[in-house]
């Protein structure tokens, strides 16, 4: 397995590298979040014995039981939560990840606000937060509307939730590089730095659009599983 992992960890660093020569870029704009959703601890301690430290995880139990243990052995591991939040696990994501990349309504700011007021700074990990935009305006995706956007980014500024960035998910079947090229002119129109876009099928216009995290799971672990685990399951 280990083998088979570093072959599709290697070729997709070499892509990432390409991509961002070929756009006039310097490589390490585009930082590599590994998405671990469904993979197992061996997977993943592969990966950090290759030297990537970025992960991301759809589902905070699952972080849970996978990063906490690894987080004692591997102090440098920076954890993404890239799937929706409830609000009654606000507490438990704040503690766990470095960056939470998915704020996308009223209720979630003020609920990840009063918890970070009332969480010890030593407990609280959280420290960067990003805009999810559903930038192409399906009904079926979580994520601010575009045209809402300031409205929410007004709302974090007043709650003291530091913005860093903003994170999107194109249409499916759609050519992406409109969509991404959208959320880089949103995030240049309100000052943030931080793009989270692109994934296994379309990172290359990603990085073309100025991502500076693409967020890759099938290119780099292969597929998962069929059947997912449950939140606070083993696998």
């Amino acid at each position: 397995m280990e083998d088979k992992l570093r072959e599709s960890y290697e070729k997709l660093q070499a892509v990432i590298a390409e991509s961002a020569h070929k756009n006039g870029q310097n490589v390490a704009v585009a930082r590599l979040i590994a998405v671990s959703k469904g993979q197992s601890v061996a997977a993943i301690e592969a990966m950090l014995s290759f030297g990537q430290h970025l992960f991301g995880e759809n589902r905070v139990q699952e972080a849970q039981r996978k990063f906490g243990p690894l987080r004692a052995a591997y102090k440098d591991i920076e954890l993404h939560l890239i799937g929706s939040l409830q609000t009654n696990k606000v507490k438990a994501a704040l503690v766990l990840f470095d960056v939470i990349q998915t704020i996308d309504r009223a209720e979630l700011v003020m609920a990840l606000a009063a918890q970070r007021a009332r969480l010890p700074a030593a407990d609280l990990r959280t420290n960067r937060f990003f805009v999810q935009v559903n930038i192409g305006a399906e009904p079926q995706k979580a994520g601010v509307l575009p045209r809402a956007l300031p409205e929410l980014l007004a709302l974090c500024a007043a709650q003291h939730l530091p913005i860093s960035g903003l994170m999107c998910i194109p249409p499916q079947g759609q050519d992406p590089a409109p969509y991404f090229r959208e959320l880089a002119a949103l995030a240049r129109q309100h000052g943030l730095a931080e793009l989270s876009m692109g994934m296994s099928g379309d990172y290359g216009a990603a990085i073309a659009a100025g991502a500076t995290y693409i967020r890759v799971g099938t290119a780099l672990f292969g597929a998962r599983p069929a059947v997912q685990p449950l939140e606070g399951t083993s696998h």
